[in-house]
């Protein structure tokens, strides 16, 4: 069984643009992403799926460079991006994972993983109740779940975020959360803002470039909780927020 993580990444982000190619630590800010999780046990395969845009020419030269196959696809129909990657990279079960997320910790996409594969659902996550810092965020789901959602999200809202018609539909799909052992769902580790660019790059500096994970920084704001108010007064999933807001029905083909 292929379990493929589908990283999803773009040049042109809303609230800070080219953010994936920012330098953190000497490197691309999706370097350490790809990095972190070609360190877990449980894929297959780690894919970029970017956009035909040719703004996304630099990111797709990346991918190049470090020898990361990619599939480019929709802008804006991010559902349809990632079922066609699926398709083109013969997943069963995919991974979804973002490119704004520099500190994501390899042995938290494996435990999520390892429980998507020892039960009987269709999506796993530890998103359905928040308890990791933002930023960790790891959702596995079959491919007939996901060309489920592909075939039939009607809204704006669910085209663009992949795995919300899912879990919209809980009587239509099984889902199952995974729950840290402490809530740190106030940390904010993804990278929207400038200031949560300053964060990731400070957490960088004190804990050095090699492979550290959840505990390390969790260490490092215990002794230092000063850094954790860089990028303080955001509001986690503030895009998904906005997308509800400005929701519409959308026709759409569904030709494969």
């Amino acid at each position: 069984m292929r379990t493929v993580a589908i990283i999803q990444a773009r040049m042109l982000s809303t609230r800070l643009p080219q953010k994936v190619l920012a330098d953190i630590a000497g490197q691309p800010l999706l370097a350490h992403v790809i990095a972190r999780a070609r360190r877990t046990q449980t894929l297959t395969e780690t894919v970029i799926a970017t956009t035909l845009n040719p703004a996304d020419n630099e990111l797709a030269a990346l991918c190049d460079r470090l020898g990361v196959p990619y599939f480019r696809g929709s802008e804006d129909d991010v559902l349809d991006r990632y079922w066609r990657a699926a398709e083109r990279f013969s997943a069963d079960v995919i991974v979804r994972l973002t490119a704004d997320c520099p500190l994501l910790d390899p042995r938290v996409i494996d435990r999520v993983v390892r429980v998507f594969h020892g039960g009987e659902c269709d999506y796993v996550s530890n998103t359905l109740e928040c308890t990791y810092p933002d930023g960790l965020d790891t959702e596995v789901f079959s491919r007939a779940a996901l060309e489920r959602a592909w075939r039939e999200a009607e809204w704006q809202s669910q085209r663009e975020h992949v795995t919300s018609y899912i879990t919209d539909h809980p009587e239509l799909f099984r889902l199952s959360n995974v729950r840290h052992t402490h809530d740190r769902s106030a940390w904010r580790w993804t990278v929207d803002e400038p200031e949560d660019l300053a964060f990731v790059r400070a957490v960088y500096e004190h804990c050095g470039p090699g492979p550290f994970g959840l505990a390390a920084v969790e260490k490092l704001l215990a002794a230092h909780p000063e850094l954790a108010q860089i990028n303080q007064g955001f509001t986690r999933n503030e895009g998904y927020a906005k997308s509800l807001r400005e929701d519409r029905r959308i026709e759409r083909s569904t030709t494969p």
